[in-house]
């Protein structure tokens, strides 16, 4: 939320009753945000889709999103309680008329003004207004409260972080990158659960894929049904098995007949042993995943990699998965990626393979064998993600608290660092397999279909990029 004005202060200082004059008055100024709307209804409960569904709330005569009433009392209350009169002061009565609705921009100033004093019980009552930028009175009131008879200057106190997180609203964020590109014909190998399935189709739906189903037809069709879907709109190969499957969808691609594959409910190692068996679809450089987390503590998009293909990877493997993520963070938009690479320690330890392999790659992107990025490394993974971390120990990188890439040492430490993001700290995460002629949605089997949109949606943004540096039209036929 907005910092409150001019009660910024490291301390809080009230007015006595016998310091308030009659006409006395005090002012806040704050500006209405979508976080304060959202942090608002958390706490209260109160999630009247007038103040939170923008679809609705556009239909009703307030024309768009509005705040809740009571954030403005809620100012009030913080007026009275931190600064006038401040610390001691005891709320007994609040009347208010709300006059205007309060949008998203709105800046409010809260005006409280001495209006009478009884003496005898130490009562004050305040009349309270608020006005928004354009001058316009949104809400009127009278506050009485007990004023404080003893002088207080107290720290203010320490509140706990509120760190508001809205899964679909960064979801839509994402998405929002596709916007006006062609769908990419795709692949969707063995869609033969219920997770797998629907993901294609949500997918398909989004405007990102043009699905080839590829599976047993009466399976996927039964699936449909339970779930409700209309699989009409779709082309359907028929497939015996997952392993017929995957060699299908690898020769579509060799041959130009789609731009993408997406992984359904087989193992990953049956497609990708799939498409490594086409020469066609080989580049040259090691195939590699990426995993894109939106982390709510942490300020932008987050790729790790690899945590799910290389199981130990060399030197010479981490060259081209290194190079593969710098690629695609500048796909996603990322001019000059920055990359952490990870170990236990932030310093070069012979007995610690990863943090030599850290400084080779280092040296290796200074000779310009690594092109495109920024790398540091050895970093731990506190150094990698507070530069407060490293400043404590006195670490002197453009990396730390900047990082957009995290190079894990090998597959067991970056697959527990992915889940670890996912189930503790409330990630949303989606995957891609690159490398290869064409991209791989890659997403684990207990992924959602939310995870499978937005693996679809990342593969789409790398098949629009190789059209546009590789234009290949023979898969429209």
């Amino acid at each position: 939320m907005n910092d409150l004005h001019p009660l910024a202060a490291d301390w809080l200082e009230n007015h006595t009753f016998d310091e308030l004059q009659i006409g006395q008055s005090a002012r806040l100024l704050r500006t209405l945000m979508l976080q304060d709307i959202q942090a608002f209804a958390a706490v209260s409960g109160d999630t009247n889709p007038t103040h939170l569904d923008p679809q609705y709330s556009a239909d009703t005569r307030l024309h768009g999103v509005v705040g809740h009433g009571m954030w403005g009392g809620a100012l009030i209350s913080a007026l009275l309680g931190t600064q006038f009169p401040g610390p001691g002061t005891i709320y007994l009565e609040q009347q208010l008329s709300f006059l205007h609705p309060v949008h998203i921009g709105d800046s409010l100033e809260v005006l409280l003004t001495v209006a009478s004093k009884d003496e005898a019980k130490k009562r004050v009552e305040l009349d309270c207004a608020a006005t928004n930028q354009n001058g316009v009175r949104v809400l009127q009131g009278v506050a009485r409260v007990l004023a404080p008879t003893l002088k207080l200057r107290l720290r203010r106190p320490d509140l706990p972080r509120l760190q508001l997180s809205d899964p679909e609203a960064r979801l839509r964020e994402l998405l929002a990158l596709g916007r006006g590109l062609e769908p990419a014909r795709c692949a969707v190998v063995h869609p033969c659960d219920a997770g797998s399935l629907q993901g294609a189709v949500d997918a398909a739906r989004a405007g990102l894929i043009t699905p080839v189903l590829i599976g047993p037809e009466p399976r996927l069709r039964r699936l449909a049904a339970e779930a409700e879907l209309d699989l009409s709109p779709y082309q359907i190969m028929p497939a015996a098995h997952s392993h017929e499957a995957a060699e299908i969808a690898a020769d579509l691609a060799a041959k130009g007949e789609v731009e993408m594959l997406m992984k359904g409910s087989l193992h990953t190692d049956e497609l990708i042993a799939a498409v490594l068996q086409r020469k066609e679809l080989r580049t040259g450089r090691r195939m590699s995943h990426v995993f894109r987390f939106d982390v709510p503590l942490y300020s932008k998009p987050l790729l790790i990699t690899d945590a799910a293909l290389n199981i130990r990877p060399s030197l010479g493997e981490k060259v081209d998965i290194v190079q593969n993520a710098i690629d695609f963070a500048r796909i996603m938009g990322v001019e000059q990626p920055r990359v952490a690479i990870l170990s236990a320690v932030e310093t070069v330890n012979p007995n610690i393979p990863s943090t030599i392999d850290a400084a080779a790659l280092c040296k290796m992107a200074d000779r310009g064998q690594i092109k495109g990025g920024v790398l540091d490394g050895p970093l731990a993974f506190d150094n990698a993600i507070s530069a407060q971390a490293a400043a404590i120990k006195h670490i002197e990188s453009p990396v730390s608290g900047q990082a957009d890439i995290l190079l894990v040492p090998d597959l067991e430490s970056g697959n527990m660092l992915a889940k670890q993001l996912e189930y503790l700290a409330g990630a949303s995460g989606s995957g891609i397999v690159l490398g290869a002629r064409i991209p791989i949605a890659l997403t684990s089997r207990a992924d959602g279909p939310q995870a499978r949109v937005a693996s679809a949606l990342l593969g789409l943004l790398v098949a629009n990029n190789a059209r546009r540096h590789q234009p290949r039209t023979d898969w429209r036929r």
